[in-house]
């Protein structure tokens, strides 16, 4: 029961290609895109952790979005 306690910190990923590692693992379940006037937020839910990346730069964001694996669920934020 210990682990439900600490799993639910969210985990902060700071480079893209680490998110599409983890965003291609086999316990990855959905990733969220949350858009805001000043970023987008990703965030890949794995089965232990949700793990967040953001990203400033709009382009680089788009791009990410088009090279998540097609099986994923992905659902955007407004």
């Amino acid at each position: 029961a210990s682990v439900r306690k600490h799993g639910k910190m969210p985990r902060k990923i700071e480079e893209i290609k680490d998110f599409l590692l983890t965003a291609r693992r086999k316990d990855a379940k959905s990733v969220k895109i949350k858009k805001n006037k000043e970023n987008v937020k990703f965030k890949v839910r794995c089965s232990r952790y949700l793990y967040t990346l953001v990203i400033t730069d709009k382009e680089k964001a788009e791009k990410l979005k088009q090279s998540l694996p097609p099986g994923l669920a992905v659902k955007e934020l407004k």
